[in-house]
């Protein structure tokens, strides 16, 4: 990690070698302008959002709480032993701008997830003076990869983690006194619970990619500890799931099938770092 920042702030070594050599300050001031950019996108896709706030609430929000929505609907047509629906759910505000307040909250995070691809490839941007020309065509896939995954977890997490949750949480009771009636504030924080830390977490392999590039993990360790690893994803997965065993094997056994995965993945990068190295110390040899 540290050879790789001092290549993006010395500017020797890239993959374009006839470019000037920028400054400490002057790589602050490109990362601003890519934070800049980043940001102008997510407010961007959020305005949208916000200038459609009824239909995104509608066919967005709420859907997950409705009993035609498409989750329900796939799992009743497998057969009557899977089929389940979500209980009367009425929504109710305790304060005057509650709503107000919501219909920004989500503006927002549907401005984060839309603009993910793009703020994912202003950072590239940001390190690609730093790379090799191997390393180059490397993130160049790694855009592609790193944005299917984080919208394939939002995705998972909305059509099945949501579904299930909401219809457990919602039916749950401790007596006759009390009815399920939550505020909009708790079922959107709870829905976005269920949304983006699931896509963050199926970034996983990424993670592993950039941690075994710079030396810190490696297969061999990850194959040590799977059994640790085991126990820690599903911990993870009761954490951001409710208290129902379905929920929780649903994320848990995903999250560990994308730590299979990162530790081939692992094992990939270890090979191309020992190749590397040998080509180098073979050159070194023949001068």
């Amino acid at each position: 990690m540290i050879g790789l920042l001092k290549k993006v702030f010395s500017g020797n070594d890239v993959a374009k070698g006839d470019e000037p050599e920028m400054g400490f300050l002057d790589h602050l001031e490109e990362l601003r302008w890519h934070v800049i950019r980043a940001g102008i996108a997510v407010v961007s896709f959020a305005i949208i959002a916000l200038v459609f706030q009824k239909e995104v609430f509608e066919y967005i929000v709420y859907a997950p709480k409705k009993a035609d929505f498409i989750t329900y609907r796939i799992f009743c047509a497998i057969s009557e032993a899977t089929c389940f629906s979500p209980p009367e759910l009425p929504l109710i505000t305790r304060e005057l701008g509650e709503q107000f307040f919501m219909g920004i909250t989500v503006s927002i995070y549907l401005g984060v997830i839309a603009s993910f691809p793009y703020i994912f490839y202003e950072f590239w941007k940001f390190i690609k003076p730093g790379l090799y020309e191997k390393e180059l065509k490397i993130a160049n896939r790694l855009i592609g990869v790193t944005s299917f995954l984080f919208l394939l977890g939002v995705c998972f997490g909305y059509y099945i983690i949501a579904p299930f949750a909401i219809t457990f949480l919602g039916s749950y009771t401790v007596g006759t006194e009390a009815v399920n009636s939550p505020t909009l504030s708790s079922y959107v924080n709870y829905l976005t619970m269920f949304t983006l830390p699931v896509g963050l977490a199926f970034e996983l392999p990424i993670v592993v990619y950039f941690l075994a590039k710079i030396g810190i993990i490696g297969p061999e360790i990850m194959k040590k500890y799977r059994r640790e690893a085991f126990l820690v994803i599903f911990i993870v997965a009761a954490i951001i799931t409710p208290p129902d065993a379905l929920t929780q094997i649903l994320v848990g056994i995903p999250m560990y099938i994308l730590y299979e995965i990162s530790i081939r993945v692992a094992a990939n990068v270890v090979k191309d770092n020992e190749n590397s190295q040998k080509q180098t110390s073979d050159a070194e040899s023949i001068i």
